[in-house]
């Protein structure tokens, strides 16, 4: 079953808490189908650093997010806050040039909105992004992890059906992320020589940095690499019967017996240099 927005006032005889996010969704497809008629095949999120993907895409539409009904600013370091209409390698997409998180402020339905849009307007398949910090001593500063599980850490579950033509059952998430995608990741960083691993992606809610036991914690539950964002998109767009592929790039591999301080600067700094290895 597909997750299509339906009218509001179906939505309202089906679940009158879930009728407004539908509405939202359908002004918010309304503004952007006006001057943008496509219907995309992806969307992609591009996370902290990764910005300079966009000069990849043919832009045929451009939206601020404050242009966009019920969509949230983002107010992150080098989050510029626009989605993207156009062409990426010949294939119509939606982009989002930055995200938000929860640290700002955001509920689960803001965080998960433009997901919802995004599959609203035709796309089936979501490409997410993020940046993140190493826990597997095995992986550098500078690699990509393409994310095969992950732990939710943040503690904010449901709502992951809101917005579809009726309600749903929890979504199974033994498998959110679709194996041939990454795969397919897998087989271009062998391609283009550049390191790339399968990983698990441990989500938290910041905006603080891990603590020294935190780090040490994260890497026997069985995480990868931690970070914070991407899982509630991710859940929303499994929910929506979307194919996920999720691409995490390691800005600093965590040493508890010896740490080092990192900023918000210097991750961005890493992901940006990065960055040629996600187009």
């Amino acid at each position: 079953m597909k997750c299509e927005v339906s009218n509001a006032s179906t939505t309202s005889l089906m679940n009158p808490v879930l009728a407004p996010l539908a509405s939202n969704v359908q002004q918010t497809v309304g503004v952007i189908r006006a001057v943008w008629p496509t219907r995309p095949r992806a969307a992609v999120i591009l996370g902290t650093g990764l910005g300079n993907v966009a000069n990849e895409i043919e832009v045929e539409a451009e939206f601020g997010y404050f242009d966009l009904p019920h969509f949230r600013r983002s107010t992150a370091l080098a989050h510029r806050g626009r989605l993207l209409c156009g062409r990426l390698g010949g294939l119509p997409v939606v982009t989002m040039d930055g995200r938000c998180h929860h640290y700002e402020g955001c509920t689960y339905h803001e965080l998960t909105f433009p997901v919802r849009v995004m599959h609203a307007l035709g796309a089936e398949v979501l490409i997410a992004s993020n940046a993140s910090g190493g826990l597997n001593p095995k992986f550098a500063a500078g690699d990509v992890v393409v994310q095969d599980d992950h732990l939710d850490l943040m503690f904010r579950r449901g709502g992951l059906s809101a917005g579809c033509s009726m309600p749903r059952p929890a979504s199974p998430m033994q498998s959110p992320y679709d194996r041939e995608l990454a795969e397919l990741a897998l087989s271009v960083a062998r391609r283009e020589n550049f390191a790339a691993h399968r990983g698990v992606y441990v989500a938290v809610t910041g905006p603080n940095y891990e603590t020294r036991a935190e780090y040490r914690m994260f890497r026997r539950l069985g995480g990868d690499v931690v970070g914070m964002s991407t899982v509630p998109e991710v859940e929303t767009a499994v929910a929506c019967g979307m194919r996920v592929l999720a691409l995490s790039t390691v800005t600093n591999v965590a040493r508890p017996d010896a740490p080092e301080t990192v900023d918000a600067e210097d991750v961005v700094d890493v992901a940006s240099h990065a960055e040629p290895n996600l187009r």
